[in-house]
């Protein structure tokens, strides 16, 4: 069986990948986190684009390990707050990763914005890294669009999946099933077109 890495912690971000590797009947790939490989010096995200953070992380994961990588970065584009916070949605209210403050800062920022005003897309750029050379890469790139809700709705998902409406659904993104979410959401669509580059590795 072949092992993939895929360059995260977040063991949402592994499941995901595997549902979809099992919906598209991709088997014979082993997944792993950055917690199942020795630790090395991971470059702080500083890419002014989706693709060149996910580039960077994969090839420091292929670098360090020598195993197949896999990255993504993503993030959130306002159309009221002029595509922001884009790259930087992880750590929008100055610390990476806190949810609850990065969703409470976007609300507050768009409290006085009306409906027409709220549109929004999710954006994902993932980057599978399986050689040293430049040709040994694929890039694909998903977008997911709707618009911000007024409060938080829904346990599921993470980030601000609480707060986005996905155009033509009245339910968050936080209350769709994880299989629901996986055949729209911007994540999802990316990986979908990584799947024939990911075929060929398994």
């Amino acid at each position: 069986m072949s092992r993939l890495l895929v360059a995260s912690r977040n063991p949402k971000k592994l499941a995901e990948l595997r549902r979809v590797l099992d919906t598209a009947g991709v088997l014979g790939l082993q997944l792993l986190s950055l917690d199942d490989v020795p630790p090395f010096d991971e470059a702080p995200e500083t890419g002014a684009t989706f693709e060149q953070n996910a580039l960077a992380k994969a090839r420091d994961a292929y670098a360090a390990t020598g195993l197949p990588a896999v990255a993504d970065d993503s993030g959130l584009q306002v159309d009221a707050l002029n595509g922001m916070p884009g790259v930087l949605s992880a750590r929008w209210a100055g610390r990476h990763g806190d949810d609850e403050a990065n969703t409470a800062l976007l609300l507050g920022q768009l409290a006085d914005v009306p409906e027409e005003r709220r549109g929004a897309a999710f954006v994902s750029v993932c980057a599978l890294v399986y050689g040293p050379a430049d040709s040994a890469s694929s890039v694909a790139r998903g977008e997911w669009a709707g618009r911000i809700a007024r409060e938080p709705r829904g346990q599921g998902g993470f980030g601000y999946d609480p707060v986005f409406l996905p155009a033509g659904v009245e339910l968050t993104a936080a209350e769709l099933t994880p299989r629901e979410k996986d055949a729209a959401s911007h994540r999802g669509r990316a990986l979908a077109a990584l799947l024939p580059a990911l075929r060929r590795l398994a």
